[in-house]
């Protein structure tokens, strides 16, 4: 073996991510100088992306557990019952460092990685959803990097044959320089037929599957374990490359394969490649792996040992087969016309050992790759809270209708529909609610009535004001959104996406973050089942807003009972909930009175938990036509999105007295929905049975959005105001 001389070895090991001190750990492991191989290996497993090392101790804290979890945090993907002996398998995970350097290749190669992270388990995957922060269009490079996110979550999605069936999308100066780019898949599979990843049998093969290997990628995973500096853009070879129609038939082969009985352990090769997925399947079994790098089918002329474990190219699978399958298993992925090699075989050493040309490049002890990896407490400083605005004391300089228009055309609430429109997500047909058509997702499962309901969800600058608050408010909603639809809410998947952890007021964001998530799980029943950090979201030294967005998944018995959001002529409309006039960090407050301030509206889980099962008891007895939840803009713009839904209009109350008219209509208040019914009485008449709040708000018909005081607007005219913004400022971006 060839190892470093001390002084170069400490040299790179700084370049490679490595702190002075975590390389002093690394030489106690090894008594020795590392090769060039080992020190790769090390410094992408001991990276932030790969060990959690800042993250971890707060991770541990979140509520995973339910009697319906069948496995949460720790192997590919979450897993959950959905009845019927199915189990529903979902993740989330983030490609925002590649996503700005290289927008399409970023993003696609983004959803091409969570897809084999859930059929990784045995799922067919069944739907992709994903939810994106832009910095805003006017500043440097930023709309080439939403064109090209757009077009490359499309493009993969589409090729691959899954449709994209749901997501979100802000805008705020804070990702001028760090956009982020969550991917989230769901699949199904049947509950006794999961498959795991901890490698097991000495002297099994170890067969690598799919395409072959490149130089591209690279230390991705370290690369996004640091903060960009403004030589990003010389960062590129660090970006994988995806091919969709790769993708598709390694999915095919491996279920064709997980029919069999062959398969002992199988993993993606995700970031960090090769190196990730052997160290996790061997250290999980407890045995050791030894690899031959000769046997890698490689892409490239003259790669080496340390090229062909770091490299993050795309579509490829490691696994271990039973003795003697691996003839049947070859026949399988050479009819899909993809590689097949049995690459190594798995020891009682408790060492991974990689052999190159007939040398041996590296040979470390696993168990201390996991165990002595470094775990930080890093110091936290509180976010400053902020104070509660009365809406009484704030001038309102517009009016509601006028401000109506502008808020609806405004880049946090016009229409996704530029977006969307390049997503398929009807292929497969067996989507029942499409983007924009209800507040989540709904996917029926083909042959069975039972539906899948998901969603994605945050509010960054409820988040940025208060953490905790803005982290319990992203599961609440994300549980009002599944609720809305008639879903019960399962479990969720969580993106933390932060700045640099290595600043305490950026790790005490995180912190109270995860306090107020795990509070809002508990209180909901709605546990985490797996999830991704994503820190070191900074460009120059300038953080985003903390993002913790969130994953729901939830189920309905049967899909037929789902509802959206468009209203239809001649319904009651009821408000369900309380509604105080919360004006603070409201969409209103900054897109009209030009601030950006106060507390975020409070989270009161009972009455969310109240309230929601109250709306869900009434969709499923079929008693209510349209469910909208409020949420950004408030009351109004929820009845507006209603409205240009459905084409239909809408005569609304005067606002009640005691609150002030702008704080009633834009608003922020939780745990509030919309109820477009066919009979109000009886609603209100069970609402209050049920202890639940409740008023009438009005009635539907006509074309124009008219309020109390006679003031109305066409609903036609704020289509036009809602569906004009993205196209506008997109215009002639597309290549």
């Amino acid at each position: 073996m060839q190892l470093l001389p001390a002084d170069h070895a400490a040299q790179l090991a700084a370049e490679f991510g490595l702190k002075p001190d975590e390389y002093e750990r690394l030489l106690a492991i090894l008594g020795r100088s590392p090769s060039r191989t080992e020190l790769g290996i090390f410094s992408v497993m001991w990276s932030e992306h790969c060990s959690y090392k800042s993250s971890r101790i707060w991770l541990k804290t979140l509520p995973t557990k339910a009697p319906w979890v069948i496995h949460g945090p720790g192997e590919n993907a979450g897993v959950i019952d959905i009845g019927d002996g199915l189990a529903a398998i979902f993740k989330m995970e983030s490609h925002n460092h590649p996503s700005f350097i290289e927008p399409y290749q970023g993003a696609a190669t983004g959803v091409g990685g969570i897809l084999r992270d859930v059929f990784t388990m045995g799922a067919r995957p069944i739907a992709n959803l994903n939810a994106l922060r832009f910095g805003m269009p006017d500043a440097p490079k930023m709309k080439r990097v939403i064109d090209g996110v757009v077009r490359g979550i499309g493009g993969y999605g589409n090729c691959v044959g899954v449709p994209t069936v749901g997501g979100e999308v802000n805008f705020h100066p804070a990702y001028n320089g760090n956009p982020l780019v969550n991917a989230m898949t769901v699949g199904i599979a049947p509950r006794d037929r999961i498959f795991l990843s901890a490698a097991a049998g000495l002297g099994n093969s170890v067969v690598y599957v799919g395409s072959k290997t490149g130089r591209d990628g690279i230390h991705g995973a370290t690369m996004a374990s640091t903060e960009f500096s403004a030589d990003s853009e010389e960062k590129r070879p660090t970006v994988q490359i995806g091919d969709p129609f790769t993708e598709k038939l390694l999915i095919e082969a491996c279920l064709e394969l997980m029919a069999t009985d062959m398969i002992v352990a199988i993993q993606d090769m995700g970031a960090a490649g090769l190196t990730s997925s052997s160290v996790e399947m061997a250290g999980k079994g407890g045995v050791g792996i030894e690899l031959v790098m000769d046997n890698v089918p490689q892409r490239e002329v003259g790669m080496t040992a340390y090229e062909m474990m770091l490299s993050e190219s795309q579509e490829r699978m490691l696994m271990i087969l039973k003795p003697g399958r691996e003839a049947e298993a070859e026949a399988i992925f050479h009819k899909w016309e993809l590689d097949f090699a049995v690459i190594g075989h798995l020891t009682d050493t408790g060492r991974i050992v990689i052999r190159h040309k007939g040398e041996i490049e590296a040979d470390i002890p696993l168990a201390p790759l996991e165990s002595e990896a470094p775990l930080y407490r890093r110091p936290t400083v509180e976010t400053p809270k902020q104070p509660v605005l009365d809406a009484a004391d704030i001038d309102d300089p517009a009016g509601p209708l006028p401000a109506l228009e502008k808020l609806v055309g405004s880049l946090d609430l016009c229409s996704r529909r530029w977006i969307w429109d390049q997503y398929d997500s009807t292929v497969g047909g067996q989507t029942v609610k499409r983007p924009g058509g209800a507040d989540a997702a709904v996917v029926k499962l083909e042959g069975l009535k039972r539906a899948l309901a998901m969603t994605t969800d945050c509010t960054p600058r409820y988040c940025q004001a208060d953490p905790e608050v803005g982290g319990a408010q992203a599961v609440a909603e994300a549980w009002r959104n599944l609720t809305a639809v008639g879903a019960l809410p399962l479990a969720v998947t969580d993106n933390m996406n932060f700045g640099n952890p290595e600043k305490p007021e950026i790790m005490g964001q995180f912190a109270a973050a995860v306090r107020g998530m795990g509070a809002a799980c508990l209180a909901l029943d709605f546990p985490v089942v797996s999830g991704n950090v994503s820190l070191y979201n900074e460009t120059q030294g300038r953080g985003i807003l903390p993002t913790p967005a969130i994953g729901g998944v939830g189920v309905l018995e049967d899909a037929v009972q789902a509802v959206g959001l468009a209203l239809q002529p001649g319904l009651d409309l009821v408000l369900i909930g309380e509604t105080r006039g919360w004006l603070g960090q409201s969409i209103w407050l900054r897109e009209i009175a030009g601030r950006e301030e106060g507390a975020p509206p409070p989270v009161d889980l009972a009455v969310e938990r109240r309230n929601g099962d109250f709306v869900r008891g009434r969709i499923l007895a079929g008693e209510v036509v349209a469910c909208h939840d409020l949420a950004d803009g408030g009351l109004l713009v929820a009845v507006a999105e209603m409205a240009m839904g459905g084409g239909v209009g809408a005569t609304l109350s005067a606002p009640p007295v005691g609150i002030a008219p702008h704080g009633w209509w834009f608003g922020e208040d939780q745990a509030r929905y919309i109820l477009a019914v066919r009979d109000g009485a009886a609603m209100l008449a069970a609402a209050q049975a049920a202890g639940v709040p409740a008023m009438e708000l009005g009635h539907s018909g006509g074309g124009d959005l008219v309020l109390g005081d006679g003031s109305s607007i066409s609903v036609a005219k704020l289509v036009v105001a809602h569906e004009a913004t993205l196209p506008a400022l997109m215009q002639g971006e597309a290549a």
